[in-house]
């Protein structure tokens, strides 16, 4: 799911859509311990989709309307003068 899509829904679509995946992990979870699971990669990438939407709606009731990558503040300069 790109950050894109998920900033133009509302905090509570993006509530529904964590509730959404995180009953797929825990499915994910039961097919992979039965030996059932294809496709292992799907686990991480719905870890990560959940980690991704709780950013995005963490930032939206923030009121960050455009959450871009964070950035440090810089530190002064230290003066390099000795006495």
């Amino acid at each position: 799911m790109k950050p894109a899509d998920l900033r133009v829904m509302t905090v509570d679509q993006l509530d529904d859509e964590v509730l959404k995946l995180r009953k797929e992990r825990f499915n994910l979870r039961f097919q992979r311990a039965t030996g059932q699971l294809e496709n292992t990669a799907r686990v991480r990438q719905v870890r990560r989709d959940i980690a991704r939407i709780k950013t995005v709606a963490a930032q939206k009731r923030a009121g960050q309307s455009d959450a871009g990558p964070a950035t440090k503040p810089k530190r002064a300069a230290r003066s390099k003068a000795k006495e």
